[in-house]
């Protein structure tokens, strides 16, 4: 190829990242990180089609499925922050594979629950799990990429999100109505079973897949271990290129001076090394892991650790609130219009209604009804299709406008139309607002990772959009549970304070910075 082999003291790690090309293994690790993004959206959103269609096998109340939406918002709370300091510890490959496997193997053990209490710890587990995987996808892709395709290539994430939503309906579509069931004395196995069950093998896959991917060599770097960063780069040099590992042309890399204070100062070894086994070694982690905290919680860090969990509390606890009921509302419109044919009544009157009839006594009779009507996985299919265009528009507009125009846009229009939530009167109405709703707040879920990734140093990358996340899975579990209480009582409050809180959101993203032009930190 004609390339100068590039000699002395250690070449900088964009240069190195550049050297090594873009192409295949780029698009490979796309596809990985996409797989995974595709896959967190199924998990997080499963439980709005388990509701419906486990609500006799549990007799459940309002109340209780609002506990069961929660649960997996309370796994999420406690595991953003976890996983997020074991990621930029120990390395975000090793976390990744780590929180995917807990979590299939996690969803595979709650498909075969008898017990409500019991479904109801594995799906805690279950988000403690899928949080660890969303959270770290992003940055790890992130740390791979060139600066002139970081910011397109995060951005098409949002696609494979798009995909997940669609894939879910589809899925429940074609087992939940299944005439399968197994029973014997002690046990009971459903088609919704099978459904949780289905669900929970992609996580399995894909946690194994990963483990022939590299590790980040930017984190690597950081870590102080510029051999071992190096050699992912020549690696990716040989898969874009077709060349062997030896004909890169940088021959060392220029180590970046060392964050990680504790460590540097108290032992020569790399972070990754040390072993939670050991106490010694233990309290040094926990103290790097106290260092970082307290780094983020102080200025220059502190002004957009701030904003951006503010802005992640607002968006995620609308959008996981919202979207995990929706086939919830879209049931309790099929079944308001099944028994009063031909009136109209806004959702909050549908909710009211049923609360005061059949919803809240679970009689036998309805019980013994086909749990879901084939409209309602319609609905939600058609959402997931709505947010085609806007998964396209972003990454193929985002050079041109800007993350931060995105950012701004999608959640002032989605404050607007959650607002209209409580006008709407019909399954008609009630499905146009959703996909608007699906379509501007994941976009909006999609761009705030993005951002995320340029805004603080590798050190602290993970960490931070860990605490973000923290936030964001907190009011989740807040929303799920006032949802859960108010929908049959006054649904107007939850709809108003969503709204409000949407549109607040929209606005301190007006005070971040424009990102995606320089090299990462």
């Amino acid at each position: 190829m004609g390339l100068d082999f590039i000699e002395g003291p250690g070449e900088d790690f964009e240069r190195a990242l550049e050297c090594a090309g873009f192409g295949k293994f780029h698009f490979a690790l796309l596809t990985i990180c996409g797989l995974i993004y595709l896959n967190t959206a199924m998990g997080i959103t499963i439980i709005s089609f388990v509701l419906p269609s486990a609500q006799c096998d549990f007799q459940m109340t309002s109340e209780d499925k609002g506990w069961l939406t929660a649960a997996p918002m309370l796994g999420m709370v406690l595991g953003s922050y976890f996983w997020g300091c074991l990621a930029d510890t120990k390395g975000r490959k090793f976390v990744l594979i780590g929180a995917l496997l807990m979590d299939g193997i996690c969803g595979v053990a709650s498909s075969m629950s008898q017990f409500y209490w019991i479904f109801l710890m594995f799906r805690f587990f279950n988000g403690f799990a899928i949080t660890g995987a969303m959270g770290i996808c992003f940055p790890y892709l992130g740390e791979f990429q060139p600066s002139k395709y970081r910011e397109t290539i995060l951005c098409w994430m949002e696609l494979f999100w798009t995909v997940g939503v669609i894939v879910l309906p589809g899925i429940a579509w074609i087992v939940i109505p299944m005439q399968f069931e197994y029973v014997t004395d002690n046990f009971k196995f459903a088609s919704w079973n099978l459904f949780v069950a289905v669900c929970a093998l992609p996580s399995l896959l894909i946690g194994f897949w990963l483990c022939f991917f590299p590790e980040s060599p930017k984190f690597l770097l950081e870590c102080g271990e510029a051999d071992e960063a190096l050699e992912v780069l020549r690696e990716m040099f040989a898969s874009n290129t077709g060349e062997s590992v030896v004909d890169f042309p940088i021959r060392s890399l220029r180590e970046k001076t060392r964050n990680m204070s504790v460590i540097s100062q108290q032992s020569t070894r790399s972070i990754r090394s040390l072993r939670i086994r050991k106490p010694k070694e233990l309290r040094l982690l926990i103290l790097e892991i106290w260092e970082q905290t307290k780094a983020l919680c102080k200025p220059p860090h502190l002004k957009y650790t701030v904003i951006t969990c503010l802005i992640q509390f607002g968006l995620t606890t609308s959008y996981y609130t919202l979207m995990i009921w929706f086939p919830e509302l879209f049931y309790r419109f099929e079944e308001f219009e099944s028994l009063y044919p031909g009136q109209s009544a806004t959702v909050c009157e549908v909710s009211s209604a049923l609360a005061t009839g059949v919803n809240s006594t679970l009689s036998e009779e309805f019980c013994s009804n086909e749990p879901i009507a084939d409209s309602v996985f319609l609905h939600t299919l058609t959402i997931g299709l709505a947010c085609i265009p806007t998964s396209f528009w972003l990454p193929l507009c985002v050079h041109r406008l800007g993350v931060k125009f995105f950012l701004v846009f999608s959640l002032l229009v989605a404050g607007g139309v959650t607002g209209g939530l409580y006008f709407v009167n019909s399954t008609v109405t009630n499905l146009v607002l959703s996909c608007i709703f699906e379509a501007f707040t994941s976009l909006g879920i999609s761009t705030v990772y993005c951002v995320m990734v340029d805004l603080f140093p590798t050190n602290l990358r993970v960490m931070a959009a860990a605490l973000s996340l923290t936030f964001g899975r907190g009011g989740a579990l807040i929303g799920n549970l006032i949802f859960g209480f108010l929908i049959d009582l006054n649904c107007i409050v939850p709809i108003a304070l969503f709204s409000i809180m949407l549109i607040v959101s929209g606005l301190l993203c007006l005070l971040l910075p424009n990102t995606g032009k320089g090299a990462l930190d």
